[in-house]
């Protein structure tokens, strides 16, 4: 554990509730073992004090935080600048106090892409993205699967109205023109064309672990040799990646994006390029049991 002195420098996480978080057992791992003097803290912050809160960490010199669930999007209008990417996506997950101002970024993508990027590393210009779901962890998603340069991006979801506006949202950007949004029963006919297979829904997190977004029968079509990529990380794995391993899919399961999204903010906040990833993972793989 870090040794708190009078100098220790703050960073931490902003939600409601924020107890369960992982972030500062893998946060704290990581500073203690670079033997920086900071410290990771949980700060659960209720919607209606969100902005007082925020004047308080500029007073009291908080370096930078990450913002969780509810507060990723009503942040961004108390920000002094938000970076394109966190623009695109339309939330932040990242802020940092640079020049007397908060910053506001998002590394959900970088989380997202980094496997995608190295283990798995291939050609995506041919390929066909599929993601289940249509809220904010989609957006993210989406924005990576055009970063690696997919082909077709498709999103199913089942509210018809809500796909509208997922789409609409993009507006012109060049994402918006390899964007299709779908309604659930047209599934069927795009699972077989599937190279990358995402569930952002919490379909099958704990302590639902029998619950799958896909039926046994929806899941049959998956190509052999596709990547499913599921963005829960408890239970390991869901029932969602079990069923994708059957038919012969490359699993990759929610812990990876989790250590990489808080590697890339860890990066920003104490401004250097590299950060001890293994550590990171390492101690949330102990404190889940894994």
């Amino acid at each position: 554990m870090t040794k708190v002195t009078g100098t220790t420098e703050l960073l931490g996480v902003i939600g409601h509730p924020v107890e369960h978080s992982l972030s500062p057992v893998m946060h704290n791992a990581a500073l203690a073992a670079l033997g920086v003097d900071y410290i990771y803290l949980p700060f659960p912050i209720a919607p209606e004090n969100l902005q007082i809160a925020i004047a308080g960490f500029a007073t009291i010199g908080v370096t930078g935080f990450s913002v969780t669930i509810p507060h990723k999007q009503a942040i961004m209008p108390l920000l002094s600048e938000i970076t394109l990417v966190a623009q695109a996506i339309g939330a932040v997950n990242t802020v940092t106090r640079k020049n007397q101002q908060w910053v506001g970024t998002n590394t959900d993508i970088e989380g997202f892409i980094a496997p995608l990027q190295t283990t798995y590393q291939q050609d995506w210009s041919q390929k066909v993205a599929i993601i289940l779901g249509n809220g904010g962890a989609a957006r993210a998603v989406v924005a990576g699967c055009y970063q690696l340069g997919f082909a077709e991006i498709h999103v199913v979801g089942r509210n018809e109205q809500r796909l509208i506006e997922f789409r609409d949202s993009w507006g012109s950007s060049p994402i918006a023109e390899k964007l299709q949004v779908h309604t659930w029963p047209t599934l069927v006919k795009l699972i077989p064309q599937a190279n990358l297979l995402v569930n952002t829904t919490p379909m099958g997190m704990y302590p639902n672990v029998d619950d799958s977004p896909l039926t046994a029968a929806e899941m049959n079509d998956l190509p052999s040799g596709a990547i499913a990529y599921d963005l829960i990380y408890i239970p390991q794995p869901t029932k969602f990646l079990q069923q994708a391993e059957k038919q012969g899919a490359i699993v990759i399961d929610g812990l990876e994006m989790l250590v990489q999204q808080g590697a890339a903010a860890l990066k920003i906040w104490l401004q250097q390029e590299t950060v001890p990833v293994d550590v990171m993972r390492q101690a949330l793989r102990q404190h889940l049991g894994l």
